[in-house]
């Protein structure tokens, strides 16, 4: 492993530890110029498609699961930690179908699941978006959802 700091090939593994997203954390340090550095080794799996609504096939990618949940939880007292072990889960629930392909939806589901359990605003604000809403009726309904003692305004 190449230093970042002063370009030598020559490091030791300090401590490696796994992490839940199939990755494995390694501190290491530089024998040359001392300073320590952390890498991440992920394991190369097959690659998923999502196939969109409109039946078009993309690779899986997590940063696109990320910047969503990102946007709708804009100005939420959500940590970015918090975020990232949402990111973490849903790819790994992606991952553990074992499926070649995945729709969309499923997708969507799974990220509405687990934002749904921490912030009800993100959750609100990810299902407008990927619910595609048109009305604020769409919006009274999803929040009756998961508030049932709410009532829709009249």
């Amino acid at each position: 492993m190449k230093c970042p700091f002063c370009g030598t090939e020559d490091t030791k593994v300090i401590d490696s530890r796994r992490n839940e997203d199939f990755s494995i954390r390694r501190r290491r340090e530089c024998l040359k110029c001392k300073k320590r550095f952390t890498t991440y080794e992920k394991i190369e799996t097959s690659p998923i498609l999502v196939i969109k609504k409109d039946s078009t096939r993309q690779p899986f990618d997590r940063e696109k699961i990320r910047k969503g949940i990102l946007n709708s939880c804009v100005k939420r007292p959500i940590s970015s930690k918090t975020i990232e072990k949402i990111v973490d889960e849903v790819e790994k629930e992606v991952l553990l179908k074992d499926k070649s392909e995945i729709q969309s939806i499923e997708i969507g589901e799974i990220v509405l699941k687990k934002l749904k359990k921490i912030d009800d605003v993100a959750y609100i604000r990810f299902a407008s978006v990927y619910r595609e809403f048109k009305e604020v009726e769409n919006f009274n309904t999803e929040v009756a959802k998961i508030r049932p003692h709410t009532k829709k305004a009249k």
